[in-house]
């Protein structure tokens, strides 16, 4: 029961409120085990499920200032990323409670901005530690096979933040038997069985061995924790001089000790996936099946294999089993019952295609040419028999140009006159429309055919050759809108095409599966494309937490002119006012990482409260703290888990607990986009609330309480 909340003031700070609010609504999309949400329209009464950051704000009424500038953060972050949303979201309510607190604490506003901003610059270059490199991970894949399903995986949730100090390492164990293995699949992944590799070398006790000939690597480690913590200082800021961070480091040695790289594309997969196992199934799929479409396309002629996903696609197919979610090379697309009676001529032969840039519609003209809508000239204006007999003509004409070119096959960007592929399955011929334009391209540099603008653009350079058609699925399928269609699959040698059938039995849960599989897609993409990757389970926050908890114990010295922002005058309102508030500030700041922290580690369902999870979070903590590198603890930990130490009531084969992983670029920018929309929202508060010269905030005045 809650004894006592706090009472929002409508006077002071309701942004920082208010994003508070609607931060609270997302916290079970962060983790392994997300819920679903539904929302209801009040006036409607319609519902739709959402099972991410970005539905949900989509489904919100954002019509507040700070609900649009939240919106745009988070579409930011998922418009480039497509992953890290529910990160931002979470650490925006987290640290916007944080600074509320310390406005509370009479903290003055710049004080605020500049410690909270340079307490992130010094974590994001102490989490640098756990970069994985990701190098050679094609190296060991045989394109010359036919791949089948991979084997189905027990894998850990969590494998740094579940382990557990007195009752062992208490880890959730789900079945992960992919039922897709029973399907018919075009192109299916490598059955063998996926080991993980042991990432970190056993690292030396901290503090075990005090012998001076130790290696550089191992130095920092066994520095004894008082020194580590008194030497450790905020050198990271926008105001410091390096200087002092690069003589702290001649003088003990080198950084904390690196992670060995990562060299299996399975084990990064499974490490990405973030219990999504089946999805990243299917991106590990198309990735072979794109690595082996290059390799067959180049021959002898060699040159390094990077993913491409702009040439990776969707197909969702609601209504169907999930047993038939597949990948396949080429393009596979729905046509109505109609259009497909003519796939029986023409499967399995080879077809000559044209692609066309635009619609293919009668009144259709290129950008700059099109006509006014509200403008007649007196031909339009005539019997409507005559604006047909305009379209027959136009029709008969385009048919004149697919039967003297021997054309069955049209591909169109844009939309195609319903008149014109009635006529055209009359005559044994398929006109597609709405393709996508990587489809067109891909097609057109596999078949050898030139796009065109217009249907009398068409010449004999401009058809392709060698495209077949034939049935995915050959019985009828119902996508949602009552209308029957069918599932046809388009491809010719050597098409650097792949696309991904997603089938789900719930039509209101496909939108969620397709967003669960570009996200963990876009995790491969750029983990494969930074060629690195943090260790995951939450080992960066924790070692964010822990480099603040250290930083934070350190006194500020007078003559310290690196924690002082670099100003000589240490005796200055600015300089003092930081030795005052950098504790509260700092705390202020570790508090969204500790509440990262218990969201994630709740979600995984191995503790019920929030209480339980932080009283584990604090004893890592603490340990972290008392070894004096929290990195190297991190790093041991790990190893502890990967040496079966750790591993009670998980597995008798540690080798099979594989490692988890995040992506580095994304993480680090869905940080910045949190604590800079919060910064944002509270310099504008209180420049309007306040003015600019107030920036004193008293806690008295800030807020009441109300008891109940």
């Amino acid at each position: 029961i809650e004894m006592a909340r706090r009472v929002i003031n409508k006077k002071r700070h309701l942004g920082l409120q208010q994003l508070s609010a609607f931060a609270d609504t997302g916290r079970t999309f962060l983790g392994p085990v997300k819920s679903s949400k539904f929302i209801i329209d009040e006036e409607s009464h319609e519902s739709v499920v959402v099972g991410s950051t970005v539905r949900l704000l989509e489904s919100l009424d954002l019509s507040s200032a700070v609900g649009q500038l939240l919106s745009e953060a988070v579409q930011a972050q998922h418009n480039t990323y497509r992953t890290g949303a529910s990160t931002l979201l979470l650490l925006v309510g987290a640290w916007s409670s944080a600074v509320e607190e310390c406005l509370h604490l009479g903290v003055p506003v710049s004080l605020i901005v500049s410690g909270m901003s340079e307490g992130l610059d010094s974590c994001i270059e102490e989490v640098t530690s756990l970069q994985v490199p990701v190098h050679d991970v094609f190296d060991h894949i045989d394109s010359t096979k036919i791949f089948s399903e991979l084997e189905s995986l027990n894998v850990s949730l969590c494998p740094f933040l579940q382990i557990a100090s007195d009752t062992g390492l208490i880890l959730k164990e789900r079945d992960l038997k992919d039922v897709a293995s029973q399907s018919l699949t075009t192109c299916s992944l490598s059955e063998r069985p996926v080991k993980s590799a042991k990432l970190f070398r056993p690292q030396a006790t901290v503090g075990a061995d005090k012998n001076t000939s130790q290696t550089p690597k191992t130095l920092r480690n066994s520095l004894p924790a008082d020194s580590r913590c008194r030497q450790s200082v905020l050198t990271h800021s926008r105001h410091c001089n390096r200087e002092a961070s690069d003589q702290w480091t001649s003088r003990h040695g080198a950084a904390a000790p690196q992670a060995d790289r990562c060299g299996d594309l399975g084990e990064l997969a499974v490490g990405l996936s973030h219990g999504d196992h089946s999805s990243m199934r299917l991106v590990e799929g198309a990735v072979r099946l794109q690595h082996q479409n290059t390799s067959v396309c180049q021959g002898s002629w060699t040159m390094p294999f990077t993913f491409d996903i702009s040439r990776v696609f969707t197909c969702c197919l609601p209504g169907l089993p999930e047993a038939f979610s597949c990948v396949c090379p080429g393009y596979v697309t729905v046509v109505s019952m109609f259009s497909a009676t003519v796939l029986e001529d023409l499967q399995n032969q080879p077809l000559g295609v044209v692609l066309i840039e635009g619609d293919l519609t009668e009144n259709y003209r290129h950008l700059g040419f099109n006509k006014s809508a509200n403008v007649q000239t007196v031909l339009e204006s005539m019997k409507k028999l005559q604006q047909d007999s305009s379209e027959q003509l136009w029709t008969n004409h385009v048919l004149q140009v697919l039967v003297k070119f021997n054309v069955n096959l049209v591909l169109v960007q844009g939309t195609v006159s319903e008149h014109l592929i009635e006529k055209c399955v009359h005559t044994k011929r398929l006109v597609i429309g709405s393709v996508n334009g990587s489809v067109m391209q891909a097609f057109a540099e596999a078949s050898g055919a030139v796009q065109v603008s217009y249907i009398t653009q068409v010449s004999d350079n401009s058809v392709g050759r060698g495209v077949s058609v034939t049935f995915w699925r050959s019985s009828p399928l119902d996508v949602g809108d009552g209308i029957s269609r069918m599932a046809i699959l388009l491809k010719t040698e050597g098409i650097n095409l792949v696309t991904v059938v997603l089938t789900d039995p719930v039509t209101a849960q496909m939108q969620t599966k397709e967003d669960r599989f570009w996200t963990c897609a876009y995790r491969l993409h750029y983990a494969l494309k930074e060629q690195k990757v943090f260790l995951g389970g939450g080992a960066v926050e924790f070692l964010c937490l822990s480099h603040l908890q250290i930083l934070m114990e350190q006194p500020l010295n007078k003559g310290d002119q690196t924690c002082s922002g670099g100003l000589h005058n240490t005796s200055s309102w600015l300089a003092s006012s930081l030795a005052l508030y950098r504790p509260t500030v700092l705390k202020c700041l570790a508090e969204g990482w500790h509440k990262y922290l218990s969201t994630v580690i709740c979600n995984t369902a191995n503790y019920s409260s929030e209480f339980e999870a932080r009283t584990f979070i604090q004893h890592h903590l603490q340990n972290a703290t008392d070894s004096g590198s929290p990195s190297s603890y991190i790093l041991n930990e790990y190893s502890k888990l990967n040496s079966g130490v750790f591993n009670s009531g998980i597995s008798n084969e540690p080798e099979q607990i594989p490692r988890v992983y995040d992506i580095v670029t994304p993480k680090i920018e869905a940080w910045r986009r949190a604590l800079d929309l919060v910064l944002l929202v509270l310099q504008t508060d209180s420049e309007i609330i306040t003015g600019s010269g107030h920036t004193q905030i008293k806690s008295q005045e800030s807020e009441g309480f109300l008891f109940l």
